[in-house]
């Protein structure tokens, strides 16, 4: 099920973590009409969105406790269960509000979330998104929801500002479609480089090969995004290798619990392993390039 329904009366909206993909869905949703709540470990980033007309709070459990649908966008699966059951988050939430997980973690944490969150009387989705700060910005992101249909419907005046949400499936299949989604992202990257390192290596010019194969079957989002990135050798970071591999990881985790064996992910995934440490980690996934570029000895 997809909808991008139009938004319906204002809600009272906490997003937990203002970081590149929370500050731009924060204002969006201050720019829906929504009464938003933040809250950010580091308080400056949240006090950026205080100017969109968001209230900013000393403490996570303060946000979730003034809102009827928490929105979670924290870096990893440790962070999410410290923040709402370390944090006193969950316990914060009125009987009845929607916890709606948009960070990137293992479907397995995602169940035990849904799983302890049910016990207080909270409800939760997990609902992790795909398109990056450029479709966080311009409101068209992917949205993968798992968990159940009622609480979708009551999600999407919400997703409504953010982009285009899909029910997926129950509990943590949201996540799962995010595994799939990042599989594909991080192994297409590296099929890209290394095309384009080829040719270059042969003499052709990077930029004109990106530009005959556009239109063909070779053709792609990723060969017209990152592959201009690498064009340009512009790393600057927007969604960091460190967290390519930490979903390629989450994602062979999973194939493992699931008796999947997932070769291609597993040798991707050490291939963004190597270029961390070979120094490349902070560089924007696309920076897969530099570690085959170093690997065969071109600047």
């Amino acid at each position: 099920m997809a909808s991008n329904p139009p938004t319906a009366a204002p809600l009272r909206v906490a997003v937990l973590g203002i970081g590149f993909m929370g500050l731009p869905m924060a204002r969006r949703l201050c720019e829906a009409g929504h009464a938003v709540q933040v809250w950010n470990r580091t308080r400056d980033k949240a006090e950026r969105v205080a100017a969109f007309g968001a209230t900013v709070h000393a403490s996570a459990a303060s946000a979730a406790g003034a809102a009827d649908i928490v929105v979670s966008l924290l870096e990893n699966g440790a962070v999410v269960e410290d923040v709402l059951f370390n944090q006193g988050t969950a316990a914060a939430c009125r009987p009845g509000t929607l916890v709606v997980d948009m960070a990137s973690i293992r479907p397995a944490e995602a169940r035990d979330h849904a799983a302890r969150l049910r016990s207080l009387g909270v409800a939760h989705l997990d609902a992790p998104v795909s398109g990056g700060t450029v479709g966080a910005e311009a409101g068209t992101l992917a949205i993968m929801a798992g968990g159940e249909a009622a609480d979708f419907a009551r999600a999407l005046p919400v997703f409504a500002a953010l982009g285009r949400a899909t029910h997926v499936g129950p509990h943590g299949t949201g996540q799962l479609a995010k595994l799939a989604n990042q599989m594909i992202v991080g192994i297409t990257i590296g099929a890209v480089a290394e095309a384009l390192l080829l040719c270059e290596k042969g003499g052709a010019d990077m930029a004109r090969v990106k530009d005959a194969i556009t239109g063909g079957f070779a053709d792609s989002r990723i060969l017209q995004v990152h592959g201009q990135r690498m064009v340009d050798r512009d790393f600057a970071a927007r969604a960091r290798m460190t967290v390519q591999l930490k979903d390629l990881n989450n994602a062979l985790g999973t194939a493992s619990e699931l008796g999947f064996d997932a070769p291609i992910t597993q040798l991707f995934a050490q291939l963004y392993g190597d270029g961390i440490a070979h120094g490349f980690a902070d560089l924007d996934h696309a920076g897969l390039f530099a570690e085959l570029a170093r690997r065969n000895g071109m600047a």
